[in-house]
C-alpha cells in the first residue's frame, strides 16, 4: 500500500533509522502511528524488536507482548527482571537481546510505570551495560496518552502510589534518565471536517465548552439499542455489549451456525483477535476483523450475514456488496536470535484461525480502539477511565455517523492532569530549544520598538493551543495573584482587547505585515 510521506514522517523516520535518541512518537486518532510503523519495519536496516501491553495489541501490530519478549511472569518486579537478565545469559539466550538496537513498544499509553522499569533493568542487566537506560538499546515509543490509560487495580493502587507519582511510563524511574525527542504526528487522514476535528480536539484535552456540547448532543437518538440500520453500538461495558448482541441474535429467525476456531502452537488465550466459538445466524450483525488482503473491507467495515456454509459465510457490506469470508489465520510472534542468518528474526510461533468477524450490533469502546466506523450508537455514560469518551467519538469518520445513546455531559468527558502536564512541559521545552526565552524577549522588543505585529502561536497549561496575531504593548516581568512571569502585554486582533501571555508558553512567533 502506498503512503504519504508527510514532513512529520520523514523526520520521524529519520530520527529512528538514525538511532541516536530515542523517540516518543504520538498524534491524534487517525494521524497514522500504525502506518508509520508498519513502513518503518519494512524498510529500516536496523536489528528492530516490535512489542506491545497486551496480546490483542501486539496480534493487530505483528509484536510480540513485553511480558513474552522479556520472559516475565504476571507479578514481574525489578529484583524478578534482574534475575531473570542473568538467568538468560547462563541459559545461553542473551544474544537477541544483546543484539537488537531498537526497541519499539506500540500502545505506550497503556504500559505501566513499573513495567517500564523493568524492561529497564532486565535490559541494562543482561546487555551488560548498567550506566545506560535500557542498556544502550534505543527505545521508540508510539502511542497516544489521551487515550486508554494503564490498568491498576484497586487492590495494587495504595501500594503503586507509594513508589510512583503515576501509572504512565513517563513516572518511571528511568524515564528522567533518557534522551527522547517528542514528536506529534498532526496530518489526520481518519476525519476530515474541520468542525468534527475541532470538537474531537476538545474532547481529547477535556476543553469542550457548552456550545461543543451542544452540537455533539443534536445527535442524541431516540431509541438508541433499537437501532438497526448497520450502526454499531459502542459501550463502556462488556456485560452490556455480550447482552445486546446476544438479545440481537436470539430476535433472529432461522437456525444458528456455530464456527469453531483452530489453533495451532502457542497462541495466548488473552491475545484471540476474535471469538473462538462463534455463533451465527443469517441477518446477523457483524464487525470485520481484518484487513482483506484484496482491498474488498478493513478492520472495522460492518457487514450483515446473507448466506452461511461449513466453512465460509456471505457478507453483505454496507456499500451493497456481497463479499465470500473465509476463515482468516492470525500469528503470534516470538522473536529470536538467528545464527546463521547472524540477525534477529520474527518467528510465528502459533496460529489462531477463524472466521474474522465478531457479532456487532455492540462492541466495548475498549474493543474499537484502532477501528474505523461510518456509524455508531455511542453510551459514554458509563464510561469510566480517561480517554474513553475521545476513543469511542474518534472512532467516526464523520460528525453525522454519530448518536449518542445519551446526551453528553462534561462530567463524562475525562482526562488525566499528569498527561497534561507531562504533554505541555515537553512541547515548551521543545520550543525553548528552538527558540529560546531571550531570543523571544528580543524579538517582542524589536516589533515594540517598530511598531511591528506578531503572530504568536499560544499552548495553554491545558494542552490548547491558539494562532493569534498580536500588537505588543509590553514585555518583562507580571503578575498573576502573588506568582510572577515574564509576560507579554498586547492588543489581541482577533479580540479587540489588552491581553497578556506568558512568553514561555509562546511556541512560534513571527513579524506579520
Amino acid at each position: 500500500m502506498k503512503i504519504e510521506i508527510n514532513e512529520q514522517f520523514a523526520k520521524a523516520l529519520q530520527l529512528m533509522e538514525e538511532g541516536k535518541r530515542n523517540a516518543f512518537i504520538t498524534g491524534k486518532a487517525g494521524t497514522g502511528k500504525s502506518t508509520l510503523l508498519s513502513h518503518f519495519r519494512q524498510s529500516t536496516s536496523r536489528e528492530v524488536v516490535v512489542v506491545a501491553p497486551t496480546g490483542v495489541a501486539a496480534v493487530n501490530v505483528g509484536a510480540q507482548t513485553m511480558h513474552s519478549f522479556f520472559g516475565f511472569r504476571p507479578d514481574v518486579t525489578v529484583e524478578k527482571a534482574r534475575y531473570l537478565a542473568k538467568k538468560a545469559s547462563e541459559d545461553g539466550k542473551a544474544k537477541l537481546y544483546r543484539r537488537m538496537e531498537t526497541l519499539i513498544i506500540d500502545e505506550i499509553s497503556m504500559v505501566r510505570a513499573d513495567l517500564f522499569d523493568c524492561a529497564d533493568q532486565f535490559l541494562r542487566t543482561v546487555r551488560e551495560v548498567k550506566s545506560e537506560p535500557f542498556g544502550g538499546v534505543q527505545v521508540i515509543m508510539i502511542g497516544d496518552l489521551y487515550q486508554l490509560p494503564p490498568v491498576v487495580t484497586s487492590r495494587e493502587r495504595e501500594i503503586f502510589s507509594k513508589h510512583y507519582k503515576s501509572p504512565f511510563f513517563f513516572d518511571s524511574n528511568v524515564y528522567p534518565e533518557m534522551d527522547v525527542s517528542v514528536l506529534e504526528l498532526e496530518k489526520i487522514y481518519r476525519q476530515h471536517d474541520d468542525l468534527f476535528i475541532d470538537l474531537l480536539g476538545a474532547v481529547r484535552n477535556n476543553t469542550i465548552d457548552h456550545s461543543g456540547l451542544s452540537i455533539l448532543n443534536a445527535r442524541v437518538a431516540v431509541d438508541a439499542v433499537d437501532i438497526d440500520d448497520g450502526a454499531i453500538y459502542l459501550t463502556a461495558l462488556n456485560r452490556e455489549a455480550d447482552a445486546v448482541n446476544e438479545a440481537k441474535l436470539a430476535k433472529l429467525k432461522g437456525k444458528s451456525r456455530r464456527y469453531k476456531a483452530e489453533l495451532q502452537g502457542d497462541f495466548d488465550e488473552k491475545a484471540f483477535p476474535a471469538d473462538p466459538h462463534i455463533s451465527l445466524k443469517v441477518g446477523a450483525q457483524v464487525m470485520m476483523l481484518n484487513n482483506d488482503q484484496f482491498g474488498r473491507w478493513v478492520n472495522g467495515t460492518i457487514g450483515r450475514v446473507v448466506a452461511m456454509r461449513s466453512d465460509s459465510i456471505d457478507v453483505e457490506l454496507q456499500d451493497g456488496s456481497v463479499e465470500e469470508v473465509e476463515p482468516h489465520s492470525w500469528q503470534m510472534f516470538s522473536y529470536e536470535f538467528n545464527e546463521h542468518a547472524r540477525h534477529i528474526v520474527s518467528e510465528p510461533v502459533g496460529n489462531f484461525t477463524q472466521l474474522p468477524v465478531m457479532l456487532a450490533w455492540a462492541v466495548t469502546i475498549h474493543k474499537s480502539q484502532g477501528k474505523t466506523f461510518d456509524n455508531a450508537v455511542i453510551d459514554a455514560g458509563r464510561a469510566f477511565a480517561p480517554g474513553q469518551v475521545y476513543v469511542a467519538l474518534s472512532r467516526l469518520r464523520t460528525l453525522e455517523g454519530i448518536r449518542l445513546a445519551h446526551p453528553l455531559k462534561k462530567s463524562h468527558v475525562r482526562v488525566d492532569w499528569r498527561v497534561v502536564r507531562f504533554l505541555t512541559s515537553h512541547r515548551y521545552a521543545i520550543s525553548e530549544d528552538k527558540l529560546p526565552l531571550d531570543k523571544k524577549i528580543a524579538i517582542i522588543e524589536k516589533a515594540i520598538n517598530e511598531r511591528q505585529k506578531l503572530e504568536i502561536l499560544y499552548l495553554k497549561a491545558n494542552d490548547t493551543r491558539s494562532k493569534r496575531v498580536i500588537r505588543p504593548l509590553e514585555v518583562g516581568e507580571m503578575y498573576y495573584d502573588e506568582w510572577s512571569f515574564i509576560g507579554l502585554r498586547g492588543i489581541c486582533e482577533l479580540r479587540r482587547e489588552e491581553r497578556s501571555f506568558r512568553v514561555d508558553r509562546i511556541l512560534e512567533m513571527r513579524v506579520v505585515e
